[in-house]
């Protein structure tokens, strides 16, 4: 997925890169830094909105969740377009106006797919995805306990493996920083226009079609 950060989270994540090369910038950065407390605060505030709107909107109920992959209820897919629609011409405008910046992760098929399957199969299995599982057990659901335990081993397995996993299945199939208007060959005002277009009239046929049931 890509991610978009200010400035100021952009050059912390450098230092820390630096800070695995440099000993001595290493030590200093083991001192208190303000920026990573205001950072911690923030991911925390949003995190509990994120959870609240996953929580209210019916995408932790594991009926719901379980609906959209049998295809009789289509309640995910449209907060999942509908994320994008505006989640798109969010963050272009922002970056249009100069106030964020782009980082783009580069498209990686080896990686993207193998981890797109691994997500697949335990969203099958668990009925949740991580986002909607943890919700889930802050609404008082006990089934989704044990993907948020799988969540936490899977995560540390990954922070484990990740020296070999960067030497390997990162470099296969690894294309670069990639995005549809560059792939499709368009400028990016006109992709935002036409695929926004395209997602209203998706979510207008899937509200339809739905009511059909």
């Amino acid at each position: 997925m890509n991610s978009i950060v200010p400035d100021s989270l952009q050059n912390q994540s450098n230092q820390n890169i630096d800070s695995a090369e440099s000993p001595d910038l290493n030590k200093d950065n083991q001192k208190y830094n303000p920026q990573n407390t205001t950072q911690l605060i923030l991911g925390l505030f949003f995190g509990i909105i994120f959870g609240y709107l996953i929580q209210k909107g019916g995408v932790a109920n594991y009926d719901v969740l379980m609906g959209a992959l049998f295809l009789t209820d289509f309640t995910v897919m449209k907060i999942i377009l509908s994320a994008i629609l505006t989640g798109m011409i969010g963050i272009f405008t922002m970056h249009r106006l100069g106030l964020v910046e782009l980082h783009i992760k580069p498209t990686r098929y080896a990686a993207n797919i193998i981890g797109g399957l691994v997500f697949g199969i335990g969203f099958g299995l668990l009925g949740y995805c991580p986002g909607t599982g943890a919700a889930a057990v802050g609404q008082g659901n006990y089934d989704a306990i044990a993907g948020v335990l799988g969540l936490l081993a899977g995560s540390y397995f990954y922070a484990e493996m990740s020296g070999y996993i960067n030497t390997t299945i990162m470099k296969w199939g690894d294309r670069g920083k990639l995005i549809f208007p560059d792939v499709m060959g368009v400028s990016r005002k006109a992709f935002i226009v036409y695929f926004a277009i395209f997602l209203t009239i998706s979510l207008y046929l899937l509200e339809r079609f739905y009511a059909l049931f």
